[in-house]
Formats: C-alpha cells, structure tokens, sequence
C-alpha cells in the first residue's frame, strides 16, 4: 500500500507530511529549503512506495487564490514535470499555520521551539494531509 505526501510549500521553507501506510494518520516528516522539493521527493519515493502528492492550496476567504500560488506554481511545475506518472492534488490551507501553532501550544511545545518556522511548515503539512484523508472518508 503506497502511502501520501503533502506539501506546505513557501518562498523559502516547505513542510512536509507522510501518512502511514494505511492511509490514516498524516504526521510531520521535515521542513526543507523549498529549492530542494525535488531532489527530497526522489529520496523519498526512493525509500517509500508514494501513490500521491497533495500540496496546499492558498485561498482567500472569497476561494480566490491568494498572491502565495505565485510561487507554488513554478514548484508545482517541477514536480509535474519530473514525476509525471506521479499523481498531485491540490487541498485547501487556509487557517493551517494557527491551527498548527494551537497544536503546538495544546501539544505542550516551548515558547521557543514554537518560534521555528519549521516547526509550524511541517506540522502544517501535516494538518494539510489529515485534512485531506477526513475529506476522502466523506466522499
């Protein structure tokens, strides 16, 4: 059984989140330097079987996309491009990075380890990829 990866994708860092096998728990793996996504993700096919990538998707309160899938895209498109069997869904992430900072703040993390973006990238992630399994049982 393959397993998903999701993509918080920023300018600079991208958090990223693997299911287990089963498909039902997302937990976060790591927070890259967003120029390495592709480089990381063939390291990561390499030691699991992936059956799906979801990336989050910036919208605004209106479902418009917000300026931030201006600098999703070109990664996006890299990703396409080099692993084009490889299937990619897009999920909504509005509210991921508070969501993942009240996690961190419920979850008993340090004032000081909730002050690393990376931190809050892949737990964002994560929230991004369990948001996506609950939203498949509804289907």
């Amino acid at each position: 059984m393959g397993r998903i990866v999701a993509l918080d994708i920023g300018r600079k860092r991208t958090g990223v989140a693997l299911t287990d096998p089963l498909k039902i728990i997302a937990s976060p793996l790591d927070t890259i330097p967003t120029h390495t996504v592709v480089p990381f993700l063939e390291k990561l096919l390499k030691e699991n079987e992936i059956e799906l990538i979801v990336v989050g998707y910036p919208l605004q309160m209106n479902n418009t996309p917000s300026e931030a899938v201006n600098y999703i895209k070109p990664v996006v498109k890299q990703i396409k491009k080099k692993f084009p069997n490889l299937p990619l869904e897009y999920a909504d992430e509005r509210f991921t990075s508070k969501l993942a900072m009240q996690a961190m703040i419920d979850g008993g993390m340090k004032k000081k380890d909730r002050q690393v973006k990376a931190n809050v990238d892949k737990i964002s992630a994560s929230i991004i990829l369990q948001s996506y399994l609950e939203g498949l049982n509804y289907k």
